[in-house]
């Protein structure tokens, strides 16, 4: 993973990811049943990610543009306290986490990748885009994961944030 000093230094102040659902956390596709409920698909990689990053003292959200019953339970089964649907404006929610956290834009990252996820992007301290983004987005990024949204993503993420912050070794040993 080659990161530029600018990146390091922005995920080395991250206290709180926050990420957008459909695309990011899922591939963006969304399937129905014939009696109407919807289903999403996670990557259990990026799971494992939010847990990890959890457990160095991270605090991690969700905010998401539609409301999904699937989605509020993988974020209950992931300790993701803090979960945000039915938002198409994300800068309230974001306005909110900062109050009840106690943190500034600078100590907070955000994972899109869609229009919605531009004026968050813009405030956040560190701006991440998944690889497979709408192009109108990406230039609004400080970060670009190599990986699409759905596939490994956000463990990227979470993986720089521990890498930056020094505490990627400490997991890693912790399995040994």
């Amino acid at each position: 993973m080659t990161l530029s000093r600018d990146v390091m230094s922005r995920a080395a102040q991250v206290r709180l990811l926050i990420c957008d659902v459909d695309g990011v956390l899922t591939d963006g596709k969304l399937f129905f049943t014939s009696d109407g409920q919807e289903l999403k698909s996670f990557h259990a990689r990026d799971g494992h990610g939010i847990k990890l990053l959890q457990r160095t003292g991270v605090e991690t959200a969700v905010i998401s543009g539609r409301n999904s019953p699937a989605v509020a339970l993988r974020m209950d089964s992931l300790g993701v306290r803090h979960v945000y649907q039915g938002r198409e404006s994300k800068l309230a929610p974001f306005e909110e986490l900062l109050s009840l956290l106690g943190l500034t834009p600078e100590q907070t990252a955000f994972v899109g990748d869609d229009l919605l996820d531009l004026p968050l992007l813009r405030r956040v301290g560190l701006a991440i885009t998944v690889a497979d983004a709408h192009f109108s987005i990406t230039s609004a990024a400080h970060w670009t994961t190599t990986q699409a949204g759905g596939h490994g993503a956000v463990r990227e993420v979470c993986d720089l944030i521990m890498h930056a912050q020094n505490t990627l070794p400490a997991v890693i040993e912790s399995y040994f």
